[in-house]
């Protein structure tokens, strides 16, 4: 088993774009990218924390199990 990373999914299913989401987690555009691609090794909480706040979500809904 792996954990992945659901963030492209998630965001289309919340209907935002990218760009929203960058600007009100205070991300670069590569960094959201790369969160949304699996290219993270390690995952900031407080990155989690906003994205998860941001979304309306939980962890549980970025974060899945393979």
């Amino acid at each position: 088993m792996e954990i992945f990373i659901d963030l492209e999914n998630l965001i289309k299913v919340k209907q935002v774009s990218k760009n929203k989401v960058c600007e009100a987690c205070h991300l670069q555009r590569t960094q959201l990218n790369n969160y949304c691609k699996n290219k993270v090794s390690r995952i900031d909480f407080a990155i989690l924390a906003r994205l998860c706040e941001f979304l309306d979500c939980t962890p549980n809904d970025i974060l899945k199990l393979r």
